[in-house]
Parts: structure tokens; C-alpha cells; sequence
């Protein structure tokens, strides 16, 4: 390869340095004219030298054919730094949308557990008819009436409601047992007392109704008391004694009630006695006498 040369002399190309773009030679060497560019008066009188300054048109090899070198564009602008990023809302988007999206999957979820709940338990009850459809088991209301009833006629097979007798004509009271209001239940009348056939807790009550024409200021008592074959004498349960309850000599009427409740044992016998029989009436809705077992 030969050097470029230019009119001032041979210039070798280790000298001139690396051409720049459109500046160097094609495949064939081509001749570069240089012309030296005078320089002020000013610096021509100073003492220092100062290096030539050539100017290249041209290729140094004359018979090449030069052609004109291409025009330099203008740079291309500067290369953004990539490190920094235009900040955008795309990746706060996506995750709003993703918290979105788990929101609601939580929400199906909790639906669909619900539904699986209900549905569970709907197939229990289901399966609880069937059950009580097919052991004969009756209904809530049935089972407590049939208790209601088991329980009354429990209370009335121990239960006894005596009415006056207008018949008798000595103590103690003799009362009926049978007609009217007065029946006996698992408790028996004898010898004009209520005798128990099963210990336990019992209620008494005794209603008297006292009345006369004449006003005489006499004591009435009315008493309920018990007797045990196994026990001597007998034992005053209830006693009520009225006075001043009359007044001059017209009509007056009182009534008595005794009740309380009593631990009774098997074979005691309850009776009623009062002060006088002429004084009481012996309607029985004013006189009676009765027990019922707790």
C-alpha cells in the first residue's frame, strides 16, 4: 500500500494518523493536495515554531480518481441513561388488580362454605325425620301433654276430696265419699279419716262453714289431727278457733280453712273435728275435706 501524498511532499501514513471516516482512501490510493495556511504577521516575527497546519483535498496517488468526501452528519442525539426509569402507575395498577382479584376470590370462597354448611345441615335434619318418622317418635308437644297426663293421673291415683255429710250426728265429722264433688284416688276412707297407703309428701286442707240465728259467744274450733296404729293417742296437725265473731242476736255464718303441707307415713289416718255439729253447715261447697300427694 502506498502513502497519501499531498503537493507539499509525501506524507507517510504512519504519520498522518488514522483517517477519519469518509476521509481515507478507497482501494485505490488517491492523491491529497495540502496547502499550507499562512499564518498572522503577528506569529511570523515570534521566535517560536510552530508546527505546520496542511490541508487535505485529495489523495496523494494522481492518477486515482478522488472523489468528494461524503458530508458528516450530525451526531445522533445522546443515549437516555436506562438505570432510571420513567416512573408510570402500570405497576401499581397491577397490583391494585391483583389485591382486587384476591379480595373477591376470599368473598366466592366464604360463599361457597356457607352454602356447604347449610347444605350439610339441611341433609342432617333430613336424615333426623327419617329417623323419628321411622322409630314412631311422637312430636314435642304429643310427648309433654302425655307427660301432663301421666303426671295428673300419678296425682289422682294419691289425691282425696271428701264433701259434708248432713247425716251425722257425732264426732269426729263423718263425711261422703263417693257422690257430688267427692271422690277417692289411691287413698283410702275408713272409719271417717283418710288413711294413707303411700308415705310421702302430702298437702291437707279442711274447710268449715259456721253459722247460726242466735249470737251465743261460744268458742268454735275447728282441728285436723292423725293416728298411727303404731303410735298411741293421736297428734293435732291444724287448729283454728274463732271468738267475738257475732254480735247482738242476729244471724251470723264464719268460715274456718285449715291447709298445710305434711310428711305422712304408711297407715296414718286423718280426721276433722269441731266444737259443735249443730253450727256447721254441711253444703259441700262449704264444707270439706281433702289431701293430694306432691
Amino acid at each position: 500500500m502506498q502513502p497519501c501524498q499531498g503537493k507539499a511532499g509525501a506524507v507517510p501514513r504512519a504519520q498522518a494518523g488514522p483517517s477519519p471516516a469518509g476521509f481515507g482512501c478507497h482501494r485505490e490510493e488517491r492523491t491529497r493536495h495540502v496547502q499550507p495556511i499562512p499564518l498572522p504577521a503577528m506569529q511570523q516575527n515570534l521566535n517560536y515554531v510552530y508546527p505546520q497546519i496542511f490541508w487535505v483535498d485529495g489523495c496523494a496517488d494522481a492518477g486515482a480518481s478522488c472523489s468528494p468526501a461524503p458530508p458528516v452528519g450530525p451526531f445522533p442525539p445522546p443515549v437516555p441513561d436506562r438505570r432510571r426509569k420513567p416512573r408510570n402507575n402500570r405497576g401499581r395498577r397491577s397490583v391494585g388488580f391483583l389485591v382486587m382479584f384476591l379480595l373477591i376470590l376470599v368473598a366466592f370462597t366464604g360463599v361457597g362454605l356457607c352454602m356447604f354448611k347449610i347444605f350439610h345441615l339441611e341433609k342432617e335434619l333430613d336424615e333426623l325425620r327419617e329417623s323419628a318418622s321411622a322409630e314412631h317418635i311422637p312430636p314435642a308437644s304429643e310427648k309433654l301433654t302425655g307427660q301432663k297426663e301421666q303426671s295428673l293421673q300419678k296425682e289422682a291415683r294419691k289425691a282425696a276430696h271428701l264433701t259434708g255429710n248432713p247425716a251425722q250426728r257425732d264426732l269426729p265429722l263423718e263425711w261422703e265419699p263417693i257422690s257430688g264433688h267427692a271422690y277417692t284416688s289411691g287413698v283410702q276412707y275408713h272409719n271417717r279419716g283418710l288413711v294413707i297407703n303411700e308415705p310421702g309428701l302430702y298437702f291437707v286442707y279442711s274447710n268449715v262453714l259456721f253459722r247460726s240465728s242466735a249470737c251465743d259467744s261460744q268458742v268454735l274450733s275447728h282441728v285436723v289431727y292423725k293416728r298411727n296404729p303404731n303410735s298411741p293417742g293421736s297428734l293435732v296437725l291444724m287448729e283454728d278457733k274463732g271468738i267475738n265473731y257475732c254480735t247482738g242476736q242476729r244471724m251470723w255464718a264464719r268460715n274456718s280453712y285449715l291447709g298445710a303441707l305434711f310428711k305422712l307415713r304408711k297407715m296414718d289416718s286423718l280426721h276433722v273435728n269441731v266444737s259443735k255439729i249443730a253450727l256447721v253447715n254441711f253444703e259441700e261447697s262449704k264444707t270439706f275435706f281433702g289431701l293430694f300427694k306432691l
